[in-house]
Protein backbone atom coordinates (compact mmCIF):
# COMPACT_ATOMS: atom_id res chain seq x y z
CA UNK A 1 0.00 0.00 0.00
CA UNK A 2 1.86 2.98 -0.92
CA UNK A 3 -0.99 5.43 -0.18
CA UNK A 4 -2.22 5.83 3.17
CA UNK A 5 -5.56 3.51 4.01
CA UNK A 6 -8.31 4.91 6.35
CA UNK A 7 -12.02 3.12 6.97
CA UNK A 8 -15.21 4.88 7.15
CA UNK A 9 -18.79 3.68 8.32
CA UNK A 10 -21.22 4.07 5.45
CA UNK A 11 -23.73 6.63 6.25
CA UNK A 12 -27.13 7.23 4.65
CA UNK A 13 -26.06 9.78 1.71
CA UNK A 14 -23.42 6.79 0.91
CA UNK A 15 -26.44 4.71 -0.48
CA UNK A 16 -25.67 4.80 -4.39
CA UNK A 17 -22.16 4.32 -3.46
CA UNK A 18 -23.28 0.89 -1.89
CA UNK A 19 -25.14 0.24 -4.05
CA UNK A 20 -22.08 0.64 -7.21
CA UNK A 21 -20.53 -1.37 -5.30
CA UNK A 22 -22.75 -4.31 -4.87
CA UNK A 23 -23.34 -3.97 -8.77
CA UNK A 24 -19.34 -4.22 -9.61
CA UNK A 25 -19.14 -7.04 -7.50
CA UNK A 26 -21.86 -9.50 -8.82
CA UNK A 27 -20.38 -8.28 -12.07
CA UNK A 28 -17.13 -9.70 -11.05
CA UNK A 29 -19.16 -12.78 -9.69
CA UNK A 30 -20.61 -12.92 -13.45
CA UNK A 31 -24.45 -12.54 -10.97
CA UNK A 32 -24.65 -9.07 -12.41
CA UNK A 33 -28.73 -10.50 -13.18
CA UNK A 34 -28.91 -11.45 -9.49
CA UNK A 35 -28.80 -7.94 -8.28
CA UNK A 36 -32.80 -6.64 -7.48
CA UNK A 37 -31.30 -4.58 -4.73
CA UNK A 38 -32.26 -0.90 -5.18
CA UNK A 39 -31.52 2.31 -2.84
CA UNK A 40 -34.67 2.07 -0.93
CA UNK A 41 -34.64 -1.26 -0.25
CA UNK A 42 -30.73 -0.66 0.95
CA UNK A 43 -31.94 2.31 3.12
CA UNK A 44 -34.49 0.42 4.27
CA UNK A 45 -32.47 -2.15 5.92
CA UNK A 46 -29.06 -0.68 6.62
CA UNK A 47 -30.28 2.16 8.14
CA UNK A 48 -33.81 1.90 9.02
CA UNK A 49 -33.73 -1.60 10.37
CA UNK A 50 -30.04 -1.60 10.98
CA UNK A 51 -29.43 -5.32 9.73
CA UNK A 52 -26.23 -5.04 7.88
CA UNK A 53 -23.24 -2.46 8.50
CA UNK A 54 -20.61 -1.30 5.31
CA UNK A 55 -17.40 -0.30 5.73
CA UNK A 56 -15.91 2.03 3.11
CA UNK A 57 -11.57 1.36 2.54
CA UNK A 58 -10.71 4.95 1.81
CA UNK A 59 -7.53 5.82 -0.25
CA UNK A 60 -7.00 9.77 -1.37
CA UNK A 61 -10.64 10.78 -0.20
CA UNK A 62 -11.43 7.95 -2.95
CA UNK A 63 -13.53 5.07 -1.71
CA UNK A 64 -11.83 1.80 -3.38
CA UNK A 65 -13.23 -1.31 -1.81
CA UNK A 66 -15.99 -1.60 0.91
CA UNK A 67 -17.44 -4.66 3.10
CA UNK A 68 -20.84 -5.05 4.17
CA UNK A 69 -21.32 -7.39 7.02
CA UNK A 70 -23.56 -8.14 9.87
CA UNK A 71 -23.91 -10.48 13.07
CA UNK A 72 -24.68 -13.88 13.35
CA UNK A 73 -24.96 -16.22 16.56
CA UNK A 74 -23.09 -19.39 16.79
CA UNK A 75 -24.94 -21.46 19.27
CA UNK A 76 -21.55 -23.57 20.02
CA UNK A 77 -19.95 -20.59 20.89
CA UNK A 78 -22.23 -18.78 22.67
CA UNK A 79 -21.55 -15.59 21.67
CA UNK A 80 -22.17 -13.63 17.73
CA UNK A 81 -19.95 -13.27 15.19
CA UNK A 82 -19.39 -11.09 12.47
CA UNK A 83 -20.88 -12.59 8.72
CA UNK A 84 -18.94 -11.46 5.79
CA UNK A 85 -21.49 -10.98 3.18
CA UNK A 86 -19.49 -8.95 0.35
CA UNK A 87 -15.53 -7.67 0.32
CA UNK A 88 -14.91 -6.05 -3.26
CA UNK A 89 -11.88 -4.11 -3.46
CA UNK A 90 -11.65 -2.18 -7.35
CA UNK A 91 -9.24 -3.61 -10.05
CA UNK A 92 -7.23 -0.67 -9.98
CA UNK A 93 -6.46 -1.37 -6.59
CA UNK A 94 -6.09 -5.29 -6.24
CA UNK A 95 -2.80 -6.89 -5.47
CA UNK A 96 -1.50 -3.88 -3.08
CA UNK A 97 -2.74 -5.08 0.31
CA UNK A 98 -6.01 -3.56 0.48
CA UNK A 99 -8.29 -6.58 0.37
CA UNK A 100 -6.17 -7.70 3.84
CA UNK A 101 -6.42 -4.99 5.26
CA UNK A 102 -9.79 -4.87 5.34
CA UNK A 103 -10.22 -7.99 6.54
CA UNK A 104 -7.89 -6.99 9.30
CA UNK A 105 -10.05 -4.15 10.13
CA UNK A 106 -12.82 -6.53 10.57
CA UNK A 107 -11.02 -9.08 12.30
CA UNK A 108 -10.14 -6.13 14.84
CA UNK A 109 -13.54 -5.48 14.68
CA UNK A 110 -14.74 -8.57 15.68
CA UNK A 111 -12.73 -9.10 18.99
CA UNK A 112 -13.79 -5.34 19.74
CA UNK A 113 -16.98 -6.32 20.07
CA UNK A 114 -16.03 -9.57 21.72
CA UNK A 115 -17.07 -12.03 18.52
CA UNK A 116 -16.56 -15.50 18.16
CA UNK A 117 -15.56 -15.74 14.65
CA UNK A 118 -15.24 -13.95 11.18
CA UNK A 119 -16.96 -16.02 8.33
CA UNK A 120 -18.12 -15.71 4.43
CA UNK A 121 -18.42 -17.69 1.29
CA UNK A 122 -16.37 -17.65 -1.32
CA UNK A 123 -17.04 -18.88 -5.14
CA UNK A 124 -15.46 -22.33 -5.64
CA UNK A 125 -14.41 -20.84 -9.12
CA UNK A 126 -12.61 -17.85 -7.41
CA UNK A 127 -8.92 -19.20 -6.90
CA UNK A 128 -7.54 -15.80 -6.32
CA UNK A 129 -9.73 -15.29 -3.57
CA UNK A 130 -9.27 -18.88 -2.37
CA UNK A 131 -5.70 -18.08 -2.56
CA UNK A 132 -5.59 -14.93 -0.60
CA UNK A 133 -8.29 -16.68 1.93
CA UNK A 134 -5.86 -19.47 2.81
CA UNK A 135 -2.80 -17.04 2.96
CA UNK A 136 -4.40 -15.39 6.17
CA UNK A 137 -5.54 -18.57 7.85
CA UNK A 138 -8.86 -19.17 7.02
CA UNK A 139 -9.80 -22.66 7.41
CA UNK A 140 -12.63 -24.07 3.96
CA UNK A 141 -15.68 -25.62 5.62
CA UNK A 142 -15.63 -28.33 3.32
CA UNK A 143 -18.29 -30.52 5.56
CA UNK A 144 -20.99 -28.10 5.45
CA UNK A 145 -22.91 -27.50 2.11
CA UNK A 146 -24.95 -24.16 1.84
CA UNK A 147 -28.88 -24.03 1.57
CA UNK A 148 -31.15 -21.79 0.00
CA UNK A 149 -34.67 -20.68 -0.03
CA UNK A 150 -35.44 -17.67 -1.92
CA UNK A 151 -38.47 -16.22 -4.01
CA UNK A 152 -41.94 -18.31 -4.13
CA UNK A 153 -39.90 -21.34 -2.81
CA UNK A 154 -39.68 -19.54 0.19
CA UNK A 155 -42.86 -17.73 0.23
CA UNK A 156 -44.80 -20.67 -0.78
CA UNK A 157 -42.88 -22.44 2.90
CA UNK A 158 -43.87 -19.63 4.33
CA UNK A 159 -47.93 -20.10 3.55
CA UNK A 160 -47.50 -23.33 5.85
CA UNK A 161 -47.35 -21.50 9.10
CA UNK A 162 -50.59 -20.30 9.20
CA UNK A 163 -49.66 -16.59 10.03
Amino acid sequence: MSEKLTFRYAERNDIPLILQFIKELAAYEKLINEVVADEKTLEEWIFDKQKAEVLFAVVDGGEIGFALFFHNFSTFLGRAGIYLEDLFVKPEYRGKGYGKAILIKLAAIAVERGCGRLEWWCLDWNKPGIDFYLSLGAEPMSDWTVYRLTGDTLSNLAVLSGD
